[in-house]
């Protein structure tokens, strides 16, 4: 009967398509979409937002991100003979033209499928604030938490599985923004321990089907009176978690938590690290629709011992990273899968008196592979020493803004948070069109 009113309304011409989104957004998301017909001096606030749109070139999202401020100098933008470069020397990959610093050997191996991002910079050059604003695009308020981006993803697309969690984080990082001010829904499922699979999904033993089921109904009914009462999202989101939770329960795609499953020589190749096997747990996710899936690596901080340090982070990722991207590619999902490697801020070209780098948000790196992206590609650089963005500087949000538009999500699309504040996905980010194939 919904279905039925929207297509007439919608065929008779008396309301469009976003604003019928809008009228509706409401009581399903607890947030509100602004209309084209709708008029707000709020939306003045985004008029720069991009208007770009395309087609799809990823449906899914692996996205390694690396906590603590991985130096670009020692990593992706190497400068050797330099005084700042240090003692690391550069690379040969398989992309002509395309160098990378000593201790990322397996990766080199695999730029032929990726763009790594040589010009990046950001305003924040504290862990907790760079990290929010590379998860969401926006500053710290007080006030308010903004969604990450597979929160966004969750709310614009929904997911490719209807009975797993959409959007799954791999790690032991609290400061994590989640669903921001979207409902708990759209948070991600954590999962501290990739090699322990999921705790409490199963029933305990002894417990049939039948006496689950009445368990379940004396809850609901038990909560009925309070849930006509008190008609607020998070009490319904509550209520829906049960729903989610019992899918997932039941779900045959459960076993893709089971790593065990995989051959011992494909589990050693991605390294007995929590951060390897969280890649391949994220590989068996997106093999079965999840459609976006953070993995986070520690220990970038390195204000001591960066040439001690750096090697040994570096090794960890650089197992994790290049079996990921083979695997995908043998497996014919590395087209359609976008991943990115990134991190809050990079780390000085000075090297300091304890022999480390300290916090430097102004020149930085990352780097993208497969889901549309161009192969064996460098895009933007900085100056001799590593200092300044001196070609095609990429702000957080037009980094955030690109991983966007290689999803198909609208970058203009302005939503309200439940205190009625505006936002769009990548606040005013343009993506960057040039890495794409």
């Amino acid at each position: 009967m919904k279905q039925e009113l929207a297509s007439k309304l919608l065929q008779s011409g008396e309301i469009t398509r976003r604003d019928f989104a809008a009228k509706t957004a409401s009581s399903l998301l607890g947030v509100g979409l602004l209309g084209s017909s709708m008029t707000s001096r709020s939306f003045a606030a985004f008029e720069h937002s991009s208007k770009l749109k395309q087609v799809a070139t990823a449906k899914n999202v692996i996205y390694l991100y690396m906590s603590g401020g991985q130096t670009h100098l020692d990593t992706w933008d190497p400068k050797p003979g330099t005084v700042t470069g240090g003692p690391t020397k550069a690379i040969k990959t398989s992309a002509d033209g395309v160098r990378l610093a000593e201790n990322l050997p397996l990766t080199a191996k695999q730029m032929h499928h990726g763009t790594v991002i040589n010009s990046l910079t950001s305003t924040q050059g504290a862990h907790e604030q760079g990290n929010y604003m590379m998860h969401t695009s926006y500053e710290m308020r007080g006030t308010i938490r903004h969604p990450g981006m597979g929160a966004w993803l969750n709310v614009f697309q929904g997911g490719g599985n209807s009975t797993l969690p959409n959007y799954v984080y791999v790690g032991n990082d609290s400061r994590h923004p989640g669903s921001g001010f979207f409902p708990a829904a759209q948070a991600p499922l954590f999962v501290n321990n990739p090699e322990s699979g999921l705790k409490n999904v199963k029933m305990q033993p002894g417990l049939t089907e039948e006496k689950f089921n009445s368990r379940l109904k004396l809850a609901d009914d038990l909560d009925a009176d309070f849930r006509s009462t008190f008609k607020h999202r998070n009490v319904k989101a509550y209520a829906d978690m049960y729903d989610d939770a019992i899918a997932m329960m039941r779900s045959e795609d459960l076993k893709a938590f089971d790593l065990s499953d995989e051959p011992a020589d494909l589990r050693a190749s991605y390294g007995k690290e929590a951060f390897g096997q969280g890649c391949l747990l994220a590989r068996r996710l997106v093999e079965r629709g999840v459609r976006f899936v953070e993995v986070s690596l520690g220990g970038w901080d390195t204000h001591n011992a960066n040439f001690v340090a750096v090697p040994e982070r570096c090794e960890t990722l650089d197992k994790g990273l290049s079996t990921l991207l083979s695997d995908l590619h043998n497996r014919g999902l590395l087209q359609d899968t976008l991943v990115v490697v990134t991190t809050e801020f990079g780390r000085t070209p000075d090297i300091n008196q304890n022999v480390g780098r300290d916090h430097y948000p102004k020149a930085f790196s990352a780097a993208m592979f497969g889901g549309g992206v161009k192969g064996g590609y460098t895009y933007g650089a900085t100056d001799a020493e590593g200092r300044e963005v001196v070609k095609d500087k990429m702000q957080i949000m037009d980094m955030n803004a690109t991983i966007a538009y290689a999803l198909g999500l609208p970058l203009d699309q302005v939503i309200y948070s439940p205190s009625k504040r505006p936002f769009t996905i990548a606040d005013r980010g343009q993506p960057v069109t040039g890495v794409f194939a």
